[in-house]
């Protein structure tokens, strides 16, 4: 499930770098719970929260059914 999700970031990834962020996979839970690091101009950013749940989240899930959740740290 991990390279799934990898590749998965992988596409999500042009969209956060072309406003200075970035998004590092930190672990995946055997429950289906994803771990995130948002880094530059994202880690900061007050729109954060909603980039990671209605973006980053529902980007995941439609690519890895198996993501029940996406949370920062």
């Amino acid at each position: 499930m991990r390279d799934r999700i990898e590749k998965a970031l992988e596409k999500i990834r042009p969209m956060l770098q072309a406003d200075g962020g970035n998004v590092e996979l930190i672990e995946v839970s055997d429950d289906g719970v994803v771990r995130l690091k948002l880094t530059g101009s994202c880690g900061c950013c007050p729109m954060s929260q909603m980039t990671l749940k209605n973006g980053i989240e529902r980007i995941l899930k439609e690519e890895v059914p198996e993501v029940k959740e996406v949370v920062s740290i």
